[in-house]
């Protein structure tokens, strides 16, 4: 089974409570549950916030739309991943996803699982070392069994906060692959941490979602060629 956690919560430093801000008429995370459940390989969802009192809302939000919900620690979020595996699962594999990427791309994270089967690598991902994706379709994949390892070994900080932290930075340790595009996106953003990222988020969904719910990347890329006030909105490129 592939699993995927998306991890969420309130407390964002620089935009408090952006997975919950609206698109197009619902909470940004109900969004990117839309999209990331037309992937494919993706056996089953869950979101893993944690047991603040001010993640109760991420909870409340995300069990009225049928998804899976795991609570655990706010800061070290390892840990939380690998409570959501033992609670949810068995997984052969593990997806992570962040809960501030509402453009997430169904089709982008089949091809990044896709790389990760085929290759049969501990860890897989489409942004390091080469990013070549816009920031906001990130995908890591791993097998389960690193996923614990990574726990068990963790000793700083920076892994029990990042995740993934304490295995791509060991190639030693865990077999690596890496999925990329021929287009280089590097420097595009599509993620969600400002307020400008937020308004231009909203611009793409109030021109795109009432068309088509399942609007593509090309249909973003498309829709940004043709608004030259968003193309390098809020000084960042955005397409």
């Amino acid at each position: 089974m592939i699993l995927a956690i998306l991890q969420a919560r309130m407390s964002s430093t620089r935009l408090p409570g952006k997975v919950l801000m609206p698109l197009a008429g619902a909470p940004m995370i109900v969004r990117q549950i839309e999209r990331v459940s037309r992937a494919r390989h993706i056996d089953k969802l869950v979101v893993a916030t944690s047991l603040s009192p001010g993640d109760d809302a991420i909870e409340k939000v995300v069990r009225r739309e049928g998804i899976a919900v795991h609570r655990g620690s706010l800061d070290d979020v390892l840990a939380r991943f690998v409570g959501a595996l033992e609670e949810h699962g068995p997984a052969d594999h593990v997806v992570r996803l962040t809960a501030d990427c509402p453009l997430a791309d169904p089709f982008v994270i089949d091809e990044t699982i896709d790389t990760h089967l085929e290759t049969g690598a501990d860890y897989t991902s489409n942004t390091p070392p080469h990013r070549t994706f816009p920031k906001g379709l990130d995908v890591e994949v791993m097998t389960s069994g690193t996923l614990r390892r990574a726990a068990a070994a963790a000793a700083t900080p920076e892994e029990r906060e990042h995740v993934t932290w304490g295995i791509w930075n060991h190639p030693d340790r865990h077999r690596l692959a890496f999925h990329s595009q021929p287009a280089l996106e590097g420097d595009v953003r599509w993620t969600v941490d400002r307020p400008d990222d937020y308004a231009f988020m909203a611009a793409v969904y109030d021109a795109l979602y009432a068309k088509d719910r399942a609007f593509t990347s090309d249909a973003v890329r498309a829709f940004v060629r043709g608004r030259p006030d968003l193309a390098d909105f809020g000084g960042d490129r955005r397409v």
